[in-house]
């Protein structure tokens, strides 16, 4: 009886955990965006956009919304750093990929990146948020017109969504982690990796 009250007061009260990615080329505001995240969710305590440096190798971010747990795991994007995206892949529940939209000639570097990531066997099926950054900036281009350049076609039937945002006054963030936390919640990839992670413990 006991384990019966237990097992529904574990679905009823325990939140998921989501391992979110943060990927983008060099420069698209990927630790600036973790940082509003910070100052979102964790009430201020993210560090002010001016403080903030070019992210070599890792930077971590643990914060809860109303529903889940979220782990945002933000990766360097210089060329040389991406190589060890991949390392991440397979724990991942879904993807925010940032791109710098006031700034025309990383697009298609941003691109070809973008294009390698959602290739990959071990990121099938997971969410993609595709975050048009900078909406602060004067010449900017906005979600739709980004989605027009990047033109993707080849997706594996996995959700995404164009979101345009500003990591420095934080703009569209909080609706887009909305819905990417709605697509988590209910997609085969967390299914996957909640079964593989039960096997795991009890081995």
């Amino acid at each position: 009886m006991f384990s019966l009250f237990y097992g529904l007061w574990k679905y009823v009260f325990t939140k998921d955990e989501f391992r979110v990615l943060i990927l983008g080329v060099d420069k698209a505001g990927k630790t600036t965006l973790l940082e509003k995240l910070k100052s979102i969710y964790l009430k201020g305590e993210g560090l002010p956009p001016d403080r903030v440096v070019p992210t070599v190798g890792l930077n971590i971010g643990r914060m809860e919304d109303a529903n889940a747990k979220l782990v945002f795991w933000d990766l360097g994007g210089q060329v040389g750093l991406r190589a060890i995206w991949e390392k991440y892949y397979e724990e991942a529940h879904a993807i925010m990929y940032v791109i710098d939209a006031a700034t025309a000639s990383s697009f298609e570097d941003a691109k070809s990146a973008l294009d390698k990531v959602i290739r990959h066997e071990h990121l099938r099926g997971a969410p993609l948020l595709i975050v048009a950054n900078k909406q602060d900036l004067p010449g900017v281009i906005n979600d739709e017109e980004l989605a027009l350049f990047l033109n993707l076609k080849e997706l594996d039937e996995r959700p995404y969504m164009f979101q345009a945002v500003s990591a420095y006054d934080g703009r569209g963030i909080k609706s887009g982690i909305d819905w990417l936390v709605e697509q988590m919640e209910k997609c085969k990839r967390t299914e996957t990796l909640r079964a593989r992670a039960g096997v795991a413990g009890q081995i």
